[in-house]
């Protein structure tokens, strides 16, 4: 019996590869615009994506395809529907990179927090100067004084596997979890994690939001929601792009509504250089890259391929 054939969309971990190359016909592409595509499409029994858009008319050119893979804790790339009609089977990695995108939520809570990135321009741009005396006092006389983590109150919009490993982590830091999630893991119950019933209670009471959720019904942080939250809170989301109404948060952040905010999705990606929110004070930016670790990349890789493998196997 031949072996299966899988095709790689997009360049994933060497571990993944190698073990693919173990059970399959591995064929890796460059992308959607890789010339080889329709022709690798046509003979795969599996085809692995990282960000790739697979349509349905994707799916149509690959007559033999019988699984998908995603490499990502998120299917919404891939046209469920479509694959469901073909019953092709779709595997993710949702914990591969849990412990990352957990970490990167608390490393810019602790910065927007200590105000890093404010101060540090300020700093370097010369607002510090002799004359004004110490830096400790220019820091309390210009405005600039942080806050700690200790008894602040962090509001996770999401209490998944994500969302629960924020909570560890904030939790030990001294912080007061509280989320709004309508399915209630009993993983998170155990955590002593306290849920709130509306996203609006949530909002209202917490100092940091934090949002763990998928995309694919529009902006759930909207100018109505953001006018909710506390004034001088905190907004980070390392979920999806189109969750947040992004002139919403620039004009949250301009009129100092929010004291700061840590974006790392955005809605297309790559955003714009010139996109306005660029400008706002306080954002922290980063380009969709909280669960780009060298562990979570070697675990995304190796769970998508066994995961392929599997079902191969299966069906």
């Amino acid at each position: 019996m031949a072996a299966p054939v899988i095709v790689v969309m997009e360049s994933i971990h060497h571990a993944g590869i190698d073990q693919l190359a173990e059970h399959a016909t591995v064929v890796q592409l460059t992308g959607p615009s890789d010339p080889r595509l329709g022709e690798a499409l046509a003979t795969a029994d599996a085809l692995i994506v990282r960000s790739t858009r697979v349509s349905a008319e994707l799916i149509a050119q690959a007559p033999r395809l019988r699984v998908i893979g995603r490499h990502g804790a998120g299917t919404d790339n891939i046209d469920l529907d479509a694959a469901a009609a073909r019953d092709i089977t779709v595997v993710n990695t949702p914990r591969s990179n849990t412990e990352s995108v957990a970490e990167y939520v608390i490393t810019v809570a602790l910065m927007l927090l200590k105000r890093i990135d404010e101060v540090s321009a300020a700093l370097r741009t010369g607002q510090f100067t002799a004359e004004h005396g110490s830096l400790p006092g220019q820091v309390d006389r210009g405005g600039l004084v942080g806050r700690e983590a200790g008894g602040a109150r962090l509001g996770l919009v999401g209490a998944g596997a994500i969302g629960r490993s924020v909570a560890r982590r904030a939790q030990a830091l001294g912080m007061q979890v509280s989320a709004y999630d309508p399915f209630i893991a009993p993983e998170a119950l155990e955590l002593g994690i306290e849920f709130v019933p509306d996203l609006d209670s949530l909002l209202a009471s917490v100092d940091i939001v934090s949002l763990h959720v998928p995309g694919g019904n529009g902006a759930l942080i909207t100018a109505e929601k953001l006018a909710l939250m506390q004034p001088g809170s905190l907004l980070i989301n390392a979920a999806r792009g189109e969750l947040v109404d992004p002139q919403a948060l620039t004009d949250a952040l301009e009129s100092g509504h929010l004291a700061g905010a840590a974006i790392d999705v955005y809605h297309p990606e790559p955003p714009a250089a010139d996109t306005p929110l660029f400008d706002a004070p306080n954002l922290i930016t980063t380009p969709h890259m909280a669960a780009m670790t060298r562990e979570a990349l070697v675990r995304m890789a190796l769970d998508v391929t066994t995961g392929v493998i599997t079902a191969l196997d299966q069906n």
